[in-house]
């Protein structure tokens, strides 16, 4: 009887163990098998793409000036500020954006287009275009 009960659990074990050996990934994820026979997925919540623009506000000018950004709809899209001087960043985008820039440095101000075209961000009291986004 013993003999029974034992074989009877090798056999459990067995399969609970070759049901572990397979590389299944679930659907949409891409995975690679390691030399152990484990699954590793190369990237399971790979946090969602941001472009970043960098802008700078000092002694009255301000950087970048007119550069050029690629976005995609519905893409976060981050300024991140740095400045001098109070001032206005205007987003010409379908809704308009507008965001306060305080003189103080490590600022930060998201939104998102929802419409595919060309995004002017500019500064209003400086009169500067520091950006043009391409959003497809």
């Amino acid at each position: 009887m013993t003999f029974v009960k034992t074989f009877a659990v090798a056999g459990v074990v067995a399969l609970a163990l070759a049901g572990c050996g397979k590389n299944e990934s679930a659907p949409g994820s891409s995975s690679s098998a390691t030399a152990t026979g484990t699954t590793q997925l190369s990237n399971p919540q790979a946090p969602p793409a941001r472009v970043y623009i960098d802008v700078t506000i000092a002694g009255g000018t301000a950087t970048p000036l007119n550069q050029q950004v690629q976005a995609k709809l519905g893409e976060p899209i981050i300024l991140r500020v740095n400045s001098d001087a109070a001032d206005q960043l205007h987003v010409h985008s379908n809704p308009e954006h507008t965001f306060n820039v305080k003189p103080e440095k490590d600022q930060q101000f998201q939104f998102t287009v929802d419409v595919p075209g060309q995004v002017d961000v500019e500064l209003h009291h400086l009169d500067k275009t520091v950006a043009t986004i391409t959003v497809q």
